[in-house]
């Protein structure tokens, strides 16, 4: 098997590089250049800017002048991209690509308004919550019962007329139908799993693997232990795959490892360990089609779709 190709939908490493005054290309965590260069032919990535705590949104600042300072940086290997066309661009030139993403709408103050500035820094998916609820929804796990506030409403608009992708991991359930009710383009899930292998709050209902079929978006399928549950080997992480293929979403399932967020299945320590999946699944029969679509090809069609 030579080297693969690899869009991968979440990963936490620029507020790693933030912390740890590290670079992109070299450093300690899971996700950096140095390994992407080594294992992937292709390589395309969202990072996701996150903080929480006070003062997020002081936070958000430094988190995206460290990101387009490693871009600058690295420019050479890597390109910040806003269109699928930006990507074939840039492995044209050889180099890997780059989407933003803002992990918690907090960090733009739950402002409709913050969105024009962030769609002109090339902000490209916006998780509407992160663990806590916010003034837009409730979260998975706090006043999950709440959906989209008329504020939340009027942020999904928001994002709907900038081309913003809206990303419903971490949502609460009923947060989640108001998003897929009101969304006119894909809607994609960054980093989850299905509930119907691991019964967690983060994991996602048969019917909501469903809606974003149906809804033509994507799942990321995440690598942390207490989402991939059972024996947290590539077993695991493959029936959560498969029971979104049996439900139809040969075209919808994704990568989402959750990398320098989390602590990923053993057998999956860093990013450059996504080799050892790709064959595992060839090794199980997957038409590699099937296994290039899902490593890389279903991701580009979300993009190429906002």
């Amino acid at each position: 098997m030579g080297k693969i190709s690899v869009f991968d939908a979440h990963c936490d490493t620029i507020l790693r590089c933030l912390r740890e005054k590290e670079g992109l290309y070299h450093n300690g965590g899971m996700v950096s250049l140095e390994k992407t260069e080594r294992a992937f032919d292709r390589y395309c990535q969202l990072f996701a800017l996150f903080s929480t705590g006070e003062g997020v949104e002081e936070q958000y600042r430094a988190l995206l002048k460290c990101f387009q300072e490693q871009m600058a940086q690295n420019r050479d290997r890597i390109v910040q991209c806003r269109t699928a066309e930006d990507v074939k661009s840039a492995h044209a030139q050889g180099k890997a690509a780059a989407f933003l993403s803002v992990e918690g709408a907090e960090l733009l103050g739950c402002d409709p308004a913050r969105l024009d500035q962030a769609a002109e820094a090339g902000v490209a998916a916006v998780n509407l919550t992160w663990n806590h609820a916010n003034a837009l929804s409730g979260s998975h796990s706090d006043h999950p019962e709440r959906g989209l506030t008329p504020l939340g409403k009027q942020f999904v608009a928001r994002m709907e007329e900038l081309h913003i992708l809206p990303d419903v991991s971490h949502l609460s359930e009923p947060g989640f139908w108001d998003v897929v009710e009101q969304a006119a383009g894909p809607v994609l899930a960054s980093h989850s799993n299905a509930k119907f292998v691991w019964d967690h709050t983060r994991n996602l209902t048969d019917g909501q693997i469903t809606a974003i079929i149906k809804n033509q978006g994507a799942i990321g399928l995440n690598f942390y232990t207490e989402f991939v549950g059972g024996s947290l080997d590539l077993d695991a992480v493959r029936a959560h795959l498969d029971h979104i293929l049996a439900l139809g979403g040969e075209h919808t399932a994704a990568l989402g490892g959750d990398w320098d967020g989390c602590d990923t299945i053993a057998a999956l320590p860093a990013i450059d360990a996504l080799p050892r999946l790709y064959e595992h699944l060839l090794c199980h029969g997957y038409p590699e089609t099937l296994v290039q679509d899902i490593f890389y090809n279903n991701l580009m069609r979300v993009v190429t779709a906002r």
